[in-house]
């Protein structure tokens, strides 16, 4: 197998569990910030893996014009769920 093989089954592998995993689960919480909540644990450890993950497929995806649309809008809806967390989370530490 080649490396342009390699490639193209990791970022098969990785649009199936970004379809099937990674992207409802964003939604999930980005519905749930927007409601006011928080993040919990999981939340959190789940954000730190995939941006752990976005790092170390960075330079595939760099090779790989084609997908740089959808990682920055991922980046995007992450940004958005992160920042509205926290805002979140500073409006309900000045409630108390």
């Amino acid at each position: 197998m080649d490396n342009k093989e390699k490639e193209a089954g990791i970022l098969q592998a990785l649009a199936v569990r970004l379809e099937s995993q990674r992207l409802p689960r964003a939604l999930a919480m980005k519905k749930r910030v927007d409601n006011g909540e928080t993040l919990n644990e999981h939340d959190i450890q789940f954000l730190k893996e995939v941006f752990e993950d976005a790092q170390r497929i960075m330079p595939i995806v760099e090779r790989h014009p084609e997908w740089q649309n959808l990682v920055t809008s991922l980046i995007g809806l992450y940004q958005e769920i992160t920042s509205k967390a926290l805002e979140n989370e500073e409006h309900q530490k000045g409630k108390t």
